[in-house]
């Protein structure tokens, strides 16, 4: 099982390859976001071990809590994540007016973007939450925050975050019909809630769906962009 993550990552990374050589309009955005969330992962630390124990290459995970293919999965993440919703629906961008961004509701548009992290780092530093919980409870309470600031984008948020929740249970019950021992095996379940859906931890959809939550507004939310139907 030493290359498991490693071929799914290069598995998410080649279906972020086909959406963006048959979605041109998605481009921009897609590379846009995927590098903004490849750095995330070097966050991989904080999960390992605590969290689980994966074989990787050159068994940089196992040494040293790094490995190449937590940024493969971010970079992919990233760019699927911030489309995903408009695979399904038809949806363009128009810029936001200079006299709409002065509304009051965006006063704190800044400062909510970063809400995850505010939330994060106390939690990760000052408690004794499994650092999966911490992300969980971040990317959601960031989620509310974009809802607060971008209500237009609320279907957006929610329905993205259903999406991404269906993509990532397919993606990772794939790697169980192969390898069904993996969880049990690289896992800390006894640092979890032990809740599985079909073989998949409950922590790995709550990620799903929290990220999905955060990640689909994000874009517009960063760039001043809202949705309209073609």
């Amino acid at each position: 099982m030493q290359n498991v993550w490693f071929i799914w990552s290069l598995i998410l990374l080649a279906f972020w390859a086909g959406v963006y050589l048959f979605k041109k309009g998605f481009r921009k955005e897609m590379l846009k976001m995927s590098l903004i969330t490849m750095p995330f992962g070097l966050t991989e630390p904080f999960f390992v071990p605590e969290y689980w124990s994966p074989p990787s290459l050159f068994g940089l995970a196992e040494q040293t809590g790094f490995d190449i293919e937590s940024l493969i999965f971010s970079f992919a993440l990233g760019g699927l994540g911030v489309v995903l919703y408009r695979l399904i629906y038809r949806r363009d961008y128009v810029v936001i007016p200079s006299e709409e961004r002065a509304h009051m509701q965006h006063k704190l548009h800044t400062y909510l973007l970063f809400v995850p992290v505010f939330v994060f780092l106390p939690l990760s530093l000052f408690t004794n939450l499994n650092h999966i919980y911490c992300g969980i409870i971040a990317m959601f309470t960031g989620g509310l925050a974009t809802l607060y600031c971008r209500p237009d984008l609320k279907g957006k948020i929610w329905i993205g975050g259903i999406l991404f929740t269906l993509l990532y249970f397919v993606y990772f019950g794939s790697i169980l019909l192969f390898y069904p021992k993996y969880v049990e095996l690289y896992w800390n379940l006894d640092n979890l809630s032990h809740i599985l859906v079909f073989g998949v931890p409950i922590e790995e959809l709550l990620f799903a769906f929290t990220f999905g939550m955060y990640w689909s507004g994000l874009y517009e939310h960063l760039y001043w962009r809202k949705l309209v139907k073609p």
